[in-house]
């Protein structure tokens, strides 16, 4: 890929700026990223949200014995 004189100049002034200069790839796959979402073909990126279940188990120790309530081995 190929980019124009004062497209490479403005990066490698960028990337020289940065305390820890990003891999040219994360820094084009940002850019593209926000691009295409802002225009409505990318969906944007939304983080992982894990939340707690509205109701427990009903076992007190499923933290420490999970592996046998999955293996159907405690009720």
């Amino acid at each position: 890929m190929t980019f124009p004189d004062d497209l490479a100049e403005a990066m490698d002034n960028y990337l020289q700026a940065q305390e820890t200069p990003p891999a040219l790839t994360t820094v084009l796959q940002a850019a593209l990223r926000e691009y295409l979402s802002e225009r409505g073909f990318l969906r944007p990126y939304k983080a992982l949200k894990i939340r707690p279940a509205k109701r427990g188990s009903g076992s007190s120790d499923g933290s420490i014995n999970h592996d046998l309530y999955l293996a159907g081995m405690k009720k």
